[in-house]
């Protein structure tokens, strides 16, 4: 072959290199979108293991480099796709420009996108540590299918974990329905993650006509399906009135229309019937202390006979002021005090303080709650949560566990109740995607859940994570409902209660440790 057409034909090879590196990040950008497609407001829980079969299969067969970019890649276009609404709280209330706007939900969707990056080079690396696999991503067998679902879970425990935690629509949430809801009582939320992902990888290697990651994924769904449910009892019912102000957010912290909102928002107190009025987070935006006597008698007298779990901020200049609820009427007095903070909304991490600024965010520096104490109300205790605290069990499990033996205890929760506002963030994709969250807690702790927000999405859900009733989105209204308390506890609660996250922790040590060691050899 003359010189010439030895250099064309190398020419041409890169070419098709380069071609077929443009397809596979093509593909990656496309399987992301699918996955987020798999979270609310759909139910289309097939989706997400399919999205992540799509992304094991590019993969697989790549090197350690090709693998992290191809799961970057994944990643930056779920979370983007799936965080699109930060841009509404940057553009629509903090006035950044739309190109800032836009350039600031990427560049958090790329730094997200790390924690799955770096798990996907692991699983290629630890493929015979790097030599390309016998026949290309269908060659995916049972134990390397574990080990790239493992690797897979890695990903998701370290951003739950990691820098205070964002494991917003992390994979297993989209389990809330279908065969997979059945293990949330008994591995939670990132259990299922790992059981999706096994079945990913097992769709992989049935391309290569390798049955056994299949078979293994389909035996632990079947398996689960046989696993008992029911681990709590009635305790009794409570009758909850859900508030909804739907005070427009440029309105909410605008002085000249706190007196208004706040006349407005006692009208509706008094038209409550339930024995806990739960409103949303922040309903009242100034420190409690900065209220007139007036207004604090107006709900005072509200709450006569009922308990009114109140929210707004306690605290002082000196000390700091926490995002809390305050009860008014029986139980009072109360409060709790939110302990899981938001950053750059609540806490402001070192180094970002002139962005803060710049988005004009009100109360932007706050400190954390002390206890997690439930309220007493109605012969039901009821365990607040605020705005995306539920979405760390861990945080909260102690207030569902129980004792040594999972037994009721005088602190145990029978209800839980999310006070949010996410009046920030539009109506699209993001209320939906809160309530999905919630959905996902009472299937893991069997608890009911009441949810009183701002503009949507109000709703109560029963311990069987079915929704019993919603206020539209973007409407005032008093939802009226009532739930069945439930005592005993779970066994991912009592699991979870006494070792947190850690033994899927020591099962990732354990098991990468063997594949380490067999990759060696």
């Amino acid at each position: 072959m003359s010189r010439f057409s030895l250099a064309g034909l190398r020419a041409r090879r890169s070419v098709d290199v380069v071609s077929s590196g443009h397809w596979a990040t093509a593909q990656a950008l496309l399987a992301g979108l699918l996955h987020c497609a798999a979270f609310a407001p759909t139910e289309a829980w097939p989706l997400q293991i399919l999205a992540l079969a799509w992304l094991a299969g590019l993969s697989w067969s790549v090197a350690p480099r090709r693998a992290a970019w191809l799961g970057a890649c994944f990643a930056f276009a779920w979370l983007g796709s799936g965080l699109w609404w930060l841009y509404i709280s940057m553009h629509d209330h903090g006035h950044l420009p739309a190109l800032l706007s836009i350039a600031a939900v990427a560049l958090l969707a790329a730094g997200l996108a790390l924690f799955h990056a770096v798990p996907l080079a692991l699983a290629a690396w630890l493929r015979d540590r790097g030599r390309p696999a016998e026949a290309g991503a269908g060659a995916i067998g049972a134990w390397h299918g574990g080990v790239w679902a493992l690797c897979w879970l890695l990903g998701e425990l370290a951003r739950a974990s990691l820098l205070s935690g964002f494991p917003w629509i992390a994979s297993g949430y989209a389990h809330t329905v279908g065969p997979l809801a059945v293990f949330a009582p008994w591995v939670g939320v990132y259990g299922i993650c790992l059981i999706a992902a096994l079945l990913a990888a097992g769709l992989v290697g049935l391309v290569g006509r390798a049955w056994k990651p299949l078979t293994l994924g389909v035996a632990i769904v079947l398996a689960g399906q046989l696993l008992p449910q029911d681990f709590t009892a009635p305790s009794g019912q409570l009758r909850a009135s859900l508030v909804q102000p739907n005070v427009p957010q440029e309105q909410k912290f605008d002085r000249e229309r706190w007196g208004t909102n706040l006349a407005d928002l006692a009208v509706q107190v008094d038209s409550a019937r339930g024995q806990l009025v739960l409103t949303p987070e922040s309903v009242v935006p100034v420190p409690l202390a900065y209220l007139d006597e007036a207004v604090l008698q107006r709900f005072e007298a509200s709450a006569r006979g009922r308990s009114l779990l109140l929210g707004t901020f306690l605290g002082n200049e000196q000390d700091g002021f926490v995002n809390s609820l305050s009860a008014f009427g029986q139980g009072a007095p109360y409060a709790y005090g939110k302990r899981h903070l938001l950053p750059f909304g609540e806490i402001t991490p070192l180094g970002f303080h002139w962005l803060v600024r710049l988005l004009e965010i009100p109360m932007d520096d706050q400190a954390r709650g002390q206890h997690q104490r439930a309220l007493e109300v109605a012969g039901q205790r009821v365990r607040p949560l605020i705005c995306y605290e539920d979405l760390f069990g861990e945080d909260f499990v102690a207030s569902v566990q129980g004792d040594a033996n999972g037994q009721e205890t005088p602190e145990m929760a029978t209800v839980l109740a999310n006070a949010s506002n996410l009046g920030w963030f539009g109506r699209w994709m993001v209320q939906d995607q809160h309530l999905q969250f919630s959905i996902m807690r009472t299937l893991e702790f069997q608890r009911p859940l009441i949810r009183a927000t701002n503009t949507g999405a109000t709703a109560a859900i029963d311990h069987r994570g079915r929704v019993l009733a919603r206020l539209p989105a973007d409407t005032a209204g008093v939802l009226e409902v009532e739930v069945e308390g439930r005592r005993g506890a779970t066994p991912y609660a009592r699991w979870l209660g006494r070792f947190g996250l850690w033994p899927f922790g020591l099962l990732l040590a354990v098991l990468l440790g063997l594949a380490a060691l067999r990759a060696r050899r």
